[in-house]
């Protein structure tokens, strides 16, 4: 994944820059969930204006600005917004921000730390009456063919929850489970204990059930996205772009330029520098592509140190992020 990498946050190209800062979109986080568990964590880094981020794909550690002249705007991806609901209008003061906010509603055996759906919704509409529709994003991802979730159950539960949001979101992001191979382990260890089976489908099977899942979200008046899987388009479901410069723009009333980068193939999202860490959420999703091991990872989050610069703290090298491309900048220029 290229955006996480040192190398990729020397590339000034696509980002405005005032007194030798580069300003980023900030990512908060894919590897983790900050709001849910780090909202802490994250309030401190802000009040200290960075903070330091370990390098998951090697190299030194790297310190990312958090002062309104280095940002441009905040993206969350959670699954629990409540602890971190109270400081918005703090963050909103550094950088316009808007969520990225997965809600499943999937049987305990796949999710078994969550939030309920109720609490899940009422989360969505605070966020609604308080900074608008453009706010939060619904994210029904990844789709998992397990525990008794078929296409008939997916569609039945995609519906109620489309239901209970229309009006509230105008857009829900789709995408299919991928089974990597720490996925398929913990998916088997979990499915061992708790009698289920699971399997990979076909296109054709993935296909027509998204097919199915934007036309009910169409319905509400939610616009269907799908994630960085541009196999799997088909006629209703538009490009998802997850850290979305346009969306920000809106939202700050002003423009917002940042070139697109994705993470991986069919990833349209705009350039952002992520602040977290895999391996440290422990809402216990067996499925999740960020948690490789679900011990060390309830080891790491009781580990953590909410006073420490980096939310999983090494001891390497540190470049800061936004004045090393500065300086870059200003030698081409």
């Amino acid at each position: 994944m290229c955006g996480g990498q040192l190398g990729c946050n020397l590339r000034p190209a696509s980002h405005s820059q005032r007194e030798g800062v580069l300003r980023v979109i900030v990512s908060a986080s894919y590897r983790t969930d900050i709001p849910a568990f780090y909202a802490d964590w994250f309030m401190r880094r802000l009040a200290a204006g960075y903070c330091r981020v370990s390098n998951p794909y090697g190299g030194g550690d790297y310190e990312v600005l958090l002062t309104p002249e280095a940002v441009d705007g905040f993206v969350f991806w959670t699954r629990n917004m409540r602890p971190l609901l109270r400081h918005l209008d703090a963050i909103r003061r550094v950088a316009p921000f808007f969520v990225q906010f997965t809600l499943t509603g999937y049987p305990r055996a796949l999710e078994s730390s969550v939030i309920g759906v109720e609490e899940g919704v009422a989360q969505f509409r605070e966020l609604r009456d308080r900074f608008g529709p453009r706010a939060a994003v619904w994210r029904y991802d990844p789709i998992v063919f397990a525990a008794d979730l078929d296409a008939e159950a997916h569609c039945d539960g995609f519906a109620r929850l489309a239901q209970a949001l229309a009006g509230t979101i105008d857009e829900v992001v789709l995408s299919v489970m991928t089974p990597y191979k720490k996925t398929r382990r913990n998916l088997d260890r979990a499915a061992r204990r708790h009698g289920f089976v699971w399997y990979d489908p076909s296109l054709e099977e993935k296909q027509g059930l998204l097919a199915r899942l934007a036309a009910v979200a169409a319905d509400q008046g939610i616009a269907a996205t799908l994630c960085s899987q541009p196999e799997l388009l088909v006629p209703g479901l538009g490009e998802a772009r997850c850290v979305d410069a346009e969306r920000l723009s809106d939202i700050a009333e002003r423009p917002i330029a940042a070139r697109e980068s994705g993470n991986r193939p069919g990833c349209r999202c705009a350039l952002s520098r992520d602040i977290a860490a895999y391996d440290t959420c422990p809402h216990g999703c067996v499925y999740c592509y960020a948690v490789a091991d679900r011990d060390r990872t309830v080891a790491n989050f009781r580990a953590h140190d909410p006073a420490a610069d980096c939310l999983m703290p090494t001891r390497k090298p540190v470049a800061t992020v936004q004045t090393v491309a500065g300086a870059v900048a200003a030698k081409r220029s």
